[in-house]
């Protein structure tokens, strides 16, 4: 069963690679074989984090700095990756924003930077990958959503996230119906809560919500950002080759209740 779940030779992208969620699904492809590019935003210590990546586990890694809601910006550095590394097979779209607040009271421009990021600037990845991908007719991409596209959290208010991430399912489903005798599969990932360094952040000034969210969840506990490694080698590998339009839900149970 090894062999399958073997990325060995494989050129990946992860944006928003280097911190949180992004960073051990980054560890998780390189440490299954594969060669990863990191697209990053604004962090220039990107390229210290991919030279240690790349040490760690023997593979090519490089960072490629781009404005993720600039559809020629992601396009370029897409196809600077693809002329660096000899192709593309992997495609995780995992740079995102989080935005709170009360829906009569929301502001609108926040409201459109949500939508910026999380939905379009996912696109815009996927449409300039999808040109490799479709013309070797083998790909994988990998959406990163959330529990937020099929329930309304609690005790917080988020409609906005919560819209934009039920946008980025939607996304799967349609691009892995799209391009399904192509050669190319589409899935989701859609994490529950998991210990980041940003919730650790939210916690030290509201630490009520830990408590509320681990309530909710039927294993008592946050995900810990390893425990999405398995998940994105799986979707990325052929052992998941009969597997698009899904979503892999790791939520401690969340969405069982």
């Amino acid at each position: 069963m090894a062999s399958i779940f073997s990325l060995k030779g494989k050129k990946a992208i992860v944006t928003g690679g280097a911190r949180g969620l992004g960073l051990e699904m980054s560890r998780g492809l390189a440490e299954a074989g594969a060669d990863v590019a990191l697209m990053y935003v604004s962090d220039d210590k990107t390229h210290d984090t991919a030279a240690e990546i790349a040490k760690q586990y023997g593979v090519v890694c490089k960072a490629y700095k781009a404005e993720i809601t600039n559809a020629k910006a992601v396009k370029d550095s897409i196809d600077q990756i693809h002329s660096d590394f000899g192709g593309i097979d992997i495609f995780v779209a995992n740079a995102g924003i989080s935005i709170g607040g009360a829906a009569e009271t929301f502001d609108i421009e926040n409201w459109q930077k949500l939508f910026d990021v999380n939905v379009n600037g996912v696109f815009y990845g996927v449409q300039a990958v999808s040109k490799y991908m479709l013309e070797k007719k083998q790909g994988s991409v990998i959406l990163i959503s959330s529990i937020s596209a099929t329930v309304a959290n609690q005790p917080q208010a988020q409609c906005g996230y919560n819209c934009t991430k039920g946008a980025v399912s939607s996304m799967a489903k349609c691009l892995a119906t799209e391009w399904a005798t192509r050669g190319v599969r589409v899935n989701a990932i859609n994490p529950g809560y998991m210990r980041t360094e940003m919730l650790d952040k939210i916690f030290a000034t509201q630490p009520e919500l830990a408590a509320a969210w681990t309530n909710l969840i039927p294993m008592r506990r946050m995900g810990n950002p390893k425990e999405l490694k398995g998940a994105v080698v799986f979707l990325a590998s052929d052992a998941s080759s009969y597997v698009t339009g899904s979503e892999l839900y790791v939520d401690g149970g969340y969405t069982a209740v």
